[in-house]
């Protein structure tokens, strides 16, 4: 063993870094307990360092590259990994330089061809891969488990119904479902509730295969599905409900306020807007720590950021809407997550077939860290509700609401 070995490897155990359950190995030396639920497999002195230090992104990285080998289930890996990262919330990347500075140039990041790119790197990967771990009706957003027995497919159905019902839809109501992926809100809101769906995404693939089943479901003239971005939308048309689900992650920190602020101009006087998105689970967070932010734009979601909840609201403001419910859906995403991460753990082969192994290695981190992240609270989502006021100071029964608003929260679960 190398002087340098050595000196990490004491390292390492003087500071008890080496969590219960992992066995290491690297060229010249062995820690842990041999066999172990978890085996972690270096090439040389250098990963042993990055471990040493808690750099679990090198580590995630390399493993992609095929340079480290991991073994054990996922979950196990994970309580490894989370113990080794420390809580991102005390050591994750702070949002770097003052907000005003911060600002200058960060919109640049989210102009339409990047942006587009961005989508399609993610979301275009592989319509047969997604749809290995995914529901039935491919629905990549967290599921709500609004009874604890639930299937994931039944799950997602619910939360399908969960956000009609707070939107309130209607027959004959226009609905723009924006970042509207495979389909299943806009696809699910015209068949249940009857509206005119019109829904937008940058991903050729999802665009394609949503056109199919309108076609199949004989909804062509009553649901639309464009290829668009959402700042190409004509603000002459305008809707009565606007639902955007896992697509506000996307639109860039510096652009938030102006994000709501064109919803606002989409939404009818009186219209009501939700907002379905991951948020970061600490203020002043840009990003999880340890190199596992610059994992997930480097392999996952390039251009992705996350804003607090607090922050989002404040845009939402900026934007002209009036915020009218808020719900943390945190737990209900750890447990779609830890579903989609089984359902890929039984498709390994198919998955290796379908996009290689580099992919599939990123996607497993991705979907098992993921859940580790929500499922300690280093992540979170919110569903936000909000509204277009009227400016109508006098409506009867319902004077001062000026919104579809009702006076209670009754009418989301009757």
């Amino acid at each position: 063993m190398s002087a340098l070995a050595s000196l990490i490897s004491s390292r390492l155990t003087a500071l008890s870094s080496l969590p219960a359950g992992l066995a290491l190995e690297w060229p010249g030396g062995r820690l842990g307990a041999q066999p172990a639920p978890v085996r972690l497999r270096l090439p040389d002195v250098r990963s042993l360092g990055w471990l040493a230090q808690g750099r679990i992104g090198c580590i995630a990285d390399a493993y992609v590259r095929g340079d480290v080998d991991i073994e054990g289930a996922m979950p196990d890996v994970m309580a490894v990994a989370g113990e080794l990262a420390g809580d991102p919330r005390r050591n994750g990347a702070p949002a770097l330089l003052p907000n005003w500075l911060a600002r200058l140039g960060a919109k640049s990041r989210h102009d339409r061809r990047r942006d587009a790119e961005q989508v399609q790197f993610h979301y275009d990967v592989c319509d047969e891969f997604y749809a290995l771990w995914l529901d039935a009706q491919r629905v990549y957003s967290c599921a709500y488990f609004r009874e604890p027995d639930m299937s994931l497919a039944q799950a997602q159905q619910a939360k399908l119904e969960h956000i009609c019902r707070k939107l309130a839809l209607a027959p004959g109501q226009r609905f723009l479902d924006i970042g509207a992926g495979w389909g299943a809100l806009l696809l699910w809101a015209a068949e249940h509730h009857g509206v005119r769906a019109t829904g937008i995404t940058l991903s050729k693939h999802q665009h394609a295969h949503v056109n199919r089943l309108i076609d199949e479901r004989g909804l062509r003239g009553q649901v639309d599905m464009q290829l668009l971005d959402y700042r190409d939308l004509p603000e002459s048309e305008t809707f009565d409900r606007i639902a955007s689900v896992g697509m506000f992650e996307h639109v860039g920190r510096a652009n938030l306020s102006d994000y709501f602020a064109r919803l606002h101009r989409l939404l009818k006087p009186g219209g009501l807007l939700l907002n379905h998105g991951i948020t970061a689970g600490a203020l002043g967070i840009g990003q999880l720590g340890a190199g596992i932010g610059d994992f997930i734009e480097r392999h996952i979601f390039p251009g992705g950021e996350l804003v607090h909840v607090s922050e989002a609201t404040r845009c939402l403001a900026e934007g002209g809407l009036e915020l009218l419910d808020v719900e943390n859906l945190r737990p209900h995403y750890a447990r779609t997550l830890w579903a989609w991460s089984d359902g890929l753990e039984r498709q390994i082969a198919r998955s290796r077939e379908l996009v290689g192994e580099a992919t599939l290695r990123a996607y497993r981190l991705y979907l098992a860290g993921s859940a580790m992240s929500f499922e300690r609270g280093w992540l979170s989502i919110h569903q936000l509700l909000a509204s277009r006021p009227d400016g109508r100071l006098d409506s009867g029964t319902l004077r001062g609401a000026q919104s579809a608003y009702p006076f209670n929260r009754d009418y989301m679960t009757g």
